[in-house]
């Protein structure tokens, strides 16, 4: 029986592993969760897995949570804890084998890196950890013996590839991205997007900011500088090829010229079995592959001139861990403010670039130093911005 900590269990990915943890109670056991402000689900969630400690974003909603579950007659109501400490605790618990990492953004740095410093097994679905922090956390992980594995599909379909053959025998890695919703628009069309468009993505359903990425390609700038973490590729090793069926998430190609491909089913819940089972693997009594749906593999080069976005995170992953730091925090300004309707879909890779040309690369030592860069990093972005918006106006 593995117990399981989930980091963000309000979340898409949080949700999609408490069903894989329900369909599956001889397997699986909820140790610890944490939300941000969601009380009512959160509630929920305790009810249906009984954890042992909870963690809120903040006191106000760890009150709330508290009196919700006092008034519904919840029995053992769980230890209830608040903020960076209560997430810490949440994912350093003694009797947790494996945590899952899905809290979004830079504030679920700490605590998986605490979940590391602890010998925990992390299945990864944060994606700031590795962009933000990679260098760190892959140096934690082997110095404690542990390892990060990838519950993204793209990096979780590379994981298994990599099974067919010794790391030193892989060559190059090759992952796929559907396009997003603009991959037949012209550069005018791209420029001008309106927020239901950019939100309307041909393949999978997320969150809005993951969304947007993905309709610049900025999301498969962040794997790639991910794969890179994880799997120790050089730039030059991890390529992109668009793959609008979407069915295979990640190729790798070895020295003798094989190449390994990975198919499944677009459904988080593969990946996140994947994750909390390996080395083996569990039987599925819904995730069949459609092969009869499947009439053709169509792979295409990117267009980094229509999405400058996936040219900037190489460049970033080029320079260093505190130019992709600094890639991930002006990306989330630059993406909030579009999704707020105050510049085009355009400038969000504008006002990226503008904080990648204008800040100095150094080198970042502990978690402290990476919030504080992404926090810099942050406040120029903003400053960016207001360029950006008088340009406009103009």
């Amino acid at each position: 029986m593995k117990k399981i900590g989930i980091l963000g269990s309000t979340g898409s990915i949080g949700r999609s592993c408490l069903a894989v943890i329900e369909a599956h109670p001889d397997r699986f056991q909820v140790a610890s969760l944490t939300a941000g402000e969601n009380v009512a689900l959160l509630a929920e969630q305790i009810r249906a897995f009984h954890p042992m400690l909870v963690s809120m974003g903040s006191e106000a909603a760890a009150n709330a949570l508290c009196r919700e579950l006092t008034a519904g007659g919840t029995a053992p109501i769980p230890e209830i804890t608040v903020g960076r400490e209560g997430m810490r605790q949440a994912a350093t618990l003694t009797e947790i084998d494996v945590v899952l990492s899905s809290t979004v953004g830079v504030a679920g740095l700490p605590a998986t890196f605490a979940a590391l410093e602890a010998g925990k097994q992390v299945a990864l679905a944060n994606k700031e950890v590795l962009v933000a922090a990679g260098e760190l956390a892959t140096e934690l992980a082997h110095r404690k013996g542990t390892e990060l594995l990838p519950v993204d599909s793209e990096h979780n379909g590379v994981h298994q590839c990599l099974r067919a053959g010794r790391r030193d025998e892989a060559c190059l890695l090759v992952l796929t991205a559907s396009g997003g919703p603009f991959l037949h628009s012209t550069a005018e069309q791209i420029e001008s997007a309106s927020i239901a468009a950019a939100l309307n993505h041909p393949t999978w359903k997320m969150g809005n900011r993951i969304t947007i990425d993905s309709a610049t390609l900025m999301n498969k700038g962040f794997e790639v500088i991910e794969a890179h973490w994880l799997f120790g590729f050089t730039p030059d090793q991890i390529r992109v090829k668009v793959h609008p069926q979407s069915a295979v998430h990640s190729l790798v190609e070895f020295i003798d010229g094989s190449v390994i491909a990975q198919l499944s089913v677009t459904d988080m819940q593969v990946p996140i079995k994947y994750a909390l089972t390996y080395p083996e693997r569990m039987a599925s009594n819904s995730h069949g592959f459609d092969w009869v749906g499947l009439d053709r593999l169509d792979f295409m080069e990117p267009d980094t001139a229509r999405f400058p976005c996936l040219r900037l995170a190489y460049e970033a992953m080029r320079a260093g861990q505190s130019a992709t730091c600094a890639l991930n925090a002006a990306d989330e300004i630059a993406v909030a403010a579009f999704l707020e309707g105050r510049i085009p879909f355009g400038a969000i890779s504008r006002v990226i670039e503008g904080v990648l040309d204008e800040l100095p690369v150094r080198r970042l030592t502990s978690v402290d130093e990476v919030l504080d860069h992404d926090a810099a990093c942050r406040r120029l972005a903003t400053r960016r911005l207001t360029k950006e918006l008088l340009t406009t106006r103009v």
